[in-house]
């Protein structure tokens, strides 16, 4: 269930501020290590509802029983059979909403939830990190990844393989996210997530109904990014797309703006002229989304959705010290409501997120934030940004990680205690109710 609310229109205000204070505080951040769409098919679309006539004369379903047919792959020819069929970023795809529709009706047990189907996609580095608990960090970060994508019943890839050796640090995302694309036929959705982005609402599931009539989804303001030419106005670290033809001309059209480019230096130096508190000097992904919004054609703007509306990624800095008084906030509904604290299988965790929501929803800044993104940390290199004390950002880490891993250990009766200390303890019958 979509969870709205979190933040009353005067908290909002000043939330933003905070967050783009610090976010301001921090612009040098880029500089310490990496930065870590078919149209949109409404129930009208045509070419759609011939897959659904198709699934109906074939006595498909598209109820929640029905099960993708893993071992079936048919004969007939589709762009995988194509020799011109491209992975790389260098070769436009054509036609990818035809091809793709084309493939589902071939694989109908897919098409029957394609409209939904998310793909979490997250990576790091091909080599090892500098950092000598970076890879620990990493591992820890992939599991509450993998945690929420196993409860939501999405699909998730972690990509550590540099697709193309110039479009590397805050570019690296994007070859990965467009062969995604060709790979997943089957998913509506592509949602990159940074490695040091941390679920901290384990429950809380996309609004994708909000996003129905755009292709790209991204935390941000419109009046920072086209009034106020604040880069930082939005975070390129945690976006979704969809899987379709704008969305991968989009991506060229923004990846043109990138290393492989020819002008690349001239687009560095047109973006810090643009955005004037810019300090990295290349031309980075961030800032050139930045810039494609503020000064870009409507075909591209009028399809982008800037998501202000609850934390789709939060800074760190203003969030972590809050989960103690969260928690408490959470536990008094729970006490009050004999059905939240129910014991159940972690299959049917939707259901009680959904239960939860009206007890929670008017809780402001107490609301769990969906994700805590550790921006300036670098869990991986270990250089963080200076403005920070590394003790800071190493034990905000464990409180974030804890803090969201607390709500998946309920469902196998034991929490950590202290969200400081790794240790782990049984929960009695009832919880948090001593009197139960």
């Amino acid at each position: 269930m979509a969870k709205f609310g979190s933040k009353n229109k005067s908290s909002i205000c000043a939330s933003n501020g905070c967050i783009f204070l610090g976010g301001a505080m921090s612009a040098l951040l880029l500089i310490w290590g990496l930065s870590s769409f078919i149209n949109p098919i409404p129930n009208s679309n045509p070419k759609f509802n011939s897959i659904a006539n198709h699934l109906k004369a074939l006595n498909f379903t598209t109820n929640n029983n029905f099960t993708q047919n893993l071992l079936y792959d048919p004969l007939d020819k589709t762009f995988y059979d194509d020799p011109e069929t491209c992975y790389t970023m260098d070769r436009p795809m054509k036609n990818w909403d035809e091809k793709r529709k084309e493939w589902l009706l071939l694989h109908p047990s897919f098409a029957a939830e394609a409209g939904e189907k998310i793909l979490v996609i997250t990576g790091s580095q091909p080599t090892k990190c500098d950092n000598p608990i970076g890879d620990h960090l990493l591992l820890r970060f992939f599991k509450n990844k993998v945690d929420y994508c196993r409860i939501h019943n999405h699909d998730i890839i972690y990509n550590n393989a540099l697709l193309d050796l110039k479009m590397d640090s805050y570019w690296a995302k994007y070859p990965m996210v467009r062969a995604a694309m060709l790979a997943h036929p089957e998913v509506e959705w592509i949602w990159w997530v940074d490695s040091d982005a941390v679920f901290t609402d384990m429950e809380f599931k996309l609004p994708l109904n909000r996003y129905k009539d755009h292709n790209l989804v991204i935390h941000g303001w419109e009046h920072l990014i086209k009034v106020e030419h604040s880069w930082t106005g939005l975070n390129a670290g945690v976006f979704l797309m969809r899987n379709c033809q704008w969305s991968l001309d989009f991506m060229d059209v923004w990846a043109s703006m990138g290393p492989n480019s020819p002008e690349y230096e001239k687009w560095g130096e047109r973006l810090r002229a643009t955005f004037k508190t810019k300090v990295v000097l290349d031309s980075d992904d961030q800032t050139a989304l930045a810039y494609l919004i503020a000064m870009g054609e409507d075909k591209w703007t009028s399809k982008i959705f800037l998501e202000d509306g609850f934390y789709f990624e939060g800074y760190w800095l203003e969030i972590s010290k809050m989960y103690d008084k969260m928690t408490k906030k959470y536990d008094e509904a729970e006490k009050r409501v004999e059905g939240l604290r129910r014991r159940h299988a972690e299959k049917v965790s939707e259901h009680y997120g959904e239960m939860r929501e009206k007890y929670v929803k008017d809780l402001g800044e107490l609301r769990r934030p969906f994700i805590t993104h550790f921006t300036g940390c670098q869990p991986c290199n270990g250089h963080h940004n200076p403005m920070y004390a590394a003790d800071d950002c190493w034990d905000s880490m464990e409180r974030a990680l804890n803090f969201a891993d607390n709500q998946v250990l309920r469902t196998f009766g034991f929490i950590h205690p202290n969200l400081l200390d790794k240790s782990v303890s049984p929960l009695p019958f009832g919880y948090p109710d001593a009197s139960a």
